[in-house]
């Protein structure tokens, strides 16, 4: 794939339906396998940003909880265990390639106050010029608003957007949009490309998963915010990180939204 400008800067988020297994325990080989490839894409001269969920999920099994809390208090325990949790891990697999990984947790508010914005758009390439890894997420221990309604698809997209990126990459449950619903309709068929995200296209997207916050919906409204930035979008299967490979060889590979 040809990047803008000759750069080479990617941003890749990862859901909670990717990041563990039905059981809701952590599903460690895709993990280790991304932060393989992703460590791989750095050394071939990539710019990597990774934006993770995850957090209340892999808490939830930490605490040995089998249902998602419904309160306030509980889910903001889970994040906390979670996103310790989390950040282990990646710290552990990543360092086995020598890649230095770092955490940004922030929110909406403060992408919408001018200076902690600007703060957080100077951490990031102060981050990627010491060769860092970001690792991103909301803020979900301390934000009410954020984890009760927010989604890290639209934040991967607008960490995308600040940070200049030339490519998002939404890794997910699914091999892409398709024109159905896989799961009822047998003849679903992938879409493979779209050009311009039209009521049609948002028409196809459906509801959240049963443990993450997002869905189609939610990948589509990404898609729009990255787009419409200048940023090509593409959806695919995370079981599959290996795929990154073929994204950025130009082949057809889940669904690819073309950048205005």
């Amino acid at each position: 794939m040809a990047l803008k400008n000759g750069k080479k800067r990617i941003v890749v988020k990862v859901g909670t339906s990717t990041l563990t297994h039905k059981t809701g325990k952590t599903n460690i080989a895709v993990i280790a396998k991304l932060a393989s490839v992703l460590s791989d894409l750095k050394n071939e001269g990539y710019q990597i940003i990774l934006v993770s969920s995850g957090a209340i999920g892999i808490g939830m099994s930490r605490l040995r909880l089998t249902e998602k809390p419904t309160d306030t208090k509980c889910l903001q325990a889970a994040a906390a265990v979670g996103q310790c949790e989390l950040m282990f891990l990646y710290d552990k697999l990543f360092s086995e390639y020598d890649v230095v990984v770092s955490q940004l947790l922030f929110t909406s508010e403060d992408l919408e106050n001018k200076e902690s914005k600007a703060h957080i758009i100077d951490t990031f390439n102060q981050l990627l010029e010491y060769d860092c890894l970001p690792v991103v997420n909301e803020n979900d221990s301390v934000y009410i608003e954020e984890l009760l309604n927010g989604d890290n698809d639209c934040l991967s997209a607008t960490v995308a957007s600040i940070t200049n990126s030339d490519l998002l990459v939404l890794l997910t449950d699914t091999d892409g949009l398709y024109n159905c619903n896989p799961s009822e309709n047998s003849n679903a068929s992938l879409v493979s490309y779209v050009d311009n995200i039209d009521d049609k296209i948002k028409s196809l997207a459906g509801g959240a998963g049963k443990k993450g916050t997002g869905g189609f919906i939610t990948k589509i409204k990404a898609a729009e915010i990255a787009v419409s930035a200048g940023i090509p979008v593409v959806i695919t299967n995370g079981s599959r990180p290996t795929d990154l490979y073929h994204i950025l060889q130009g082949k057809p590979v889940g669904t690819y939204f073309k950048a205005d």
